[in-house]
């Protein structure tokens, strides 16, 4: 029998007595001690399933806030590596940037020294062959200053 049968019959016993003034009333004490011996017999299952559901729920609750936890880490974690990882892409993108105005600095800086170098090779084979030029020409006058010219 059931906690709420045993609480019924309970109720039918006290409905059952005899009314006298005053809201009391006579009732069958032996009835009243049977139902009430039924119900603390029955009463260890229902309280033990109350408690089973107690501890469920407890149980329940408690592996739901140890999941969210376990999710809010991952999902931590996870956003702390995609911020790491941006940070260095973001870092990587910096350096080579660095590297290569530092590569286009140092080939202006060689092709200006090329330039200037072979500038001044130029000058230098310039003036050379302009002395060797005023050279051959003194050469060329002198020889013809020797030689007898004809006469028409």
């Amino acid at each position: 029998m059931s906690l709420e049968d045993l609480l019924e019959q309970f109720d039918e016993a006290l409905e059952s007595g005899i009314k006298v003034p005053g809201k009391k009333a006579i009732v069958d004490i032996e009835k009243l001690r049977s139902v009430v011996d039924d119900i603390r017999l029955n009463i260890p299952n229902e309280i033990k399933q109350a408690r089973g559901i107690v501890t469920d729920r407890a149980n329940i609750i408690s592996n739901a806030k140890q999941e969210a936890d376990n999710l809010l880490r991952a999902a931590e974690e996870q956003a702390k590596a995609k911020v790491a990882e941006q940070e260095i892409t973001r870092l990587a993108q910096e350096k080579a940037q660095e590297i290569i105005a530092a590569a286009q600095a140092k080939s202006r800086e060689m092709r200006k020294a090329a330039q200037d170098f072979v500038d001044d090779i130029m000058r230098r084979a310039d003036e050379g062959l302009t002395a060797n030029l005023g050279e051959v020409r003194k050469t060329r006058a002198a020889l013809k200053a020797q030689v007898p010219q004809k006469k028409d």
